[in-house]
């Protein structure tokens, strides 16, 4: 048994340990052939390894748990001299990463068939996959920013995947400027952690701060340092004007970027969170930034007719919202909310075709205002009651049962006319359904952090609180009284998000005049053409 057990641990290491490695190998050879025959068996390689990387993702997860049940593996033992760390949040990240690198290798294999770009696809996509899994696996800080790095110069390439489309190169170096002010944003986090701690193994990082007060100067800073690495990741206002435009990329590209690579800013937070002596300035910028962003995306969404750029800003708002979570301390919802917006972020992208169909189809008519407002009103202080009685399921943290609840009640707000009683029932119960389906998936995930929520701190709370209440109250005008003539009038605004991007877009527009000869320029940014 404790041979099999051993060679378990080794075998699944070794594949944590190899496979960035091999898809990197992998996409050097795959970048050097012609033969359509070896490409496609590059494409071949390259799924098999996503695909083995979940197969051992899932066997870590299994001893992990077995460690839990006091079955001692020595799995921690094994992974620290070959710079792994594998915890919970560690597996999580990489089951994701896996499933997704297997589904989208697979559709752009087929997608990109006799494409012209089909041949730089995949190199840089391989580089991409090993670049955030590396980024999951190390327990090194260096590693991690060489990691963070690599993506985002890696994503670069596949954003010109087309170089021909000026739109697309615009777009791209808009992308690149605000990523190296995230890179260096994150430099600078790492060096004031090293300051404070005296280390880059996290490990040593970890145990120092569970006995450390955080006193000093370098840990805040080090915290708003990082809450602006996260933002620049995740498109956050105002530095979110690349999401909308990098439509021009293909869809696998575009599901890449939107289901995998703009959560690494929420992932680097959930890992080094436990370094911060509870909430911290840097939660405080994620609460005011992360849930403007919500509120401005959000209505934005509700106001386009594209449906590419209705996912844009999906997932600007999603980021907004994970990103709110985790300024509020509710670190599990926040892994939970990176999970499953990147497996449906997946989805609608790589099924978009099929959503244009189903837009173009008419919709039902939605019941009388007053009676939607009843059920959604009845259900969500069902909700609340619930969450009353078992505070635990949100951490004691009011302003995340307050959350739950909105969900629960938003989730009504489209119901059709002509449903019999029955059904209002039966659509109730699915809502209200949301509260248990959360409370699995947070039993679930919550084992995987290091630490538990941290208390929700007074700035904190009146800060959310404020941003919920505008949140809740600019959304059900939007949606219930769009004919207003106010809700008119700003519809027009927000149809271009506020124009929030315009004044760093034109900068960097300024910036790329100068440094590209003059047969090269891209052509300037104007509001027509956004609009368009």
């Amino acid at each position: 048994m404790t041979t099999l057990l051993d060679a378990a641990i080794h075998a699944s290491l070794a594949v944590w340990l190899a496979l960035p490695v091999a898809l990197l190998l992998l996409a050097g050879w795959s970048s050097r052939q012609t033969s359509p025959d070896r490409q496609r068996r590059c494409w071949r390689v390259g799924q098999a390894l996503m695909a083995g990387s979940f197969l051992a993702s899932a066997l870590i997860g299994a001893l992990l748990m077995a460690n839990a049940a006091g079955l001692s593996t020595g799995l921690p033992g094994v992974a620290a001299p070959l710079g792994l760390y594998p915890d919970g949040l560690a597996v999580w990240m990489a089951l994701l990463i896996s499933f997704l690198g297997v589904v989208l290798l697979r559709f752009a294999d087929g997608y990109l068939e006799g494409d012209s770009g089909r041949t730089r696809f995949l190199p840089w996509c391989l580089v991409v996959l090993a670049s955030v899994l590396l980024l999951v696996f190390t327990r090194h800080l260096l590693v991690m920013l060489v990691a963070w790095i690599g993506v985002s110069l890696a994503l670069h390439h596949l954003l010109v995947l087309y170089p021909e489309r000026r739109e697309a190169r615009r777009a791209a170096w808009q992308k690149f400027a605000v990523s190296r002010l995230g890179d260096l944003a994150l430099v600078a986090a790492v060096g004031l952690l090293f300051y404070h701690y005296g280390s880059f193994e996290l490990p040593v990082l970890l145990a120092a701060a569970s006995s450390n007060t955080g006193e000093g100067w370098a840990l805040p800073a080090a915290s708003v340092a990082l809450a602006l690495a996260a933002l620049c990741k995740c498109g956050q206002l105002p530095l979110h004007g690349w999401l909308m435009k990098v439509m021009e990329a293909p869809t696998p590209v575009s599901a890449l970027l939107h289901a995998g690579v703009i959560n690494l800013g929420g992932y680097v937070w959930l890992r080094l969170y436990p370094l911060f002596d509870g909430l911290s300035l840097g939660h405080l910028l994620l609460i005011a930034i992360g849930g403007t962003t919500a509120i401005v995306a959000v209505l934005t969404m509700l106001t386009q007719a594209s449906v590419k750029h209705a996912l844009a800003w999906s997932t600007c708002a999603q980021m907004g919202f994970m990103l709110l979570e985790i300024g509020l301390g509710a670190y599990a919802l926040a892994l939970v909310h990176l999970l499953a917006h990147s497996l449906y972020k997946a989805h609608s992208f790589l099924a978009s075709g099929r959503t244009v169909s189903a837009a173009r189809c008419s919709r039902l008519p939605l019941a009388p205002l007053h009676e939607r407002l009843t059920t959604a009103g009845l259900t969500a202080a069902v909700a609340a009651s619930l969450l009353l009685a078992w505070p635990a399921l949100v951490s004691h943290n009011p302003l995340l049962g307050v959350l739950l609840t909105l969900a629960v009640g938003g989730a009504l707000l489209g119901m059709p006319v002509g449903l019999g009683r029955a059904r209002h029932f039966t659509l109730a119960a699915m809502a209200l359904a949301l509260v248990p389906l959360y409370a699995l998936l947070h039993a679930l995930v919550a084992p995987a952090l290091p630490r538990a929520a941290d208390p929700l701190t007074l700035a904190a709370g009146l800060l959310g609180a404020a941003l919920l209440a505008a949140l809740v109250g600019l959304a059900l005008a939007v949606m219930l009284r769009p004919r207003h003539p106010v809700v008119a009038r700003w519809r027009i605004h927000f149809r271009q998000g506020l124009y929030a991007h315009l004044p760093l877009e034109r900068s960097i527009d300024r910036l790329m005049r100068q440094r590209q000869p003059e047969s090269t320029r891209l052509d300037p940014v104007t509001t027509t053409g956004e609009a368009s």
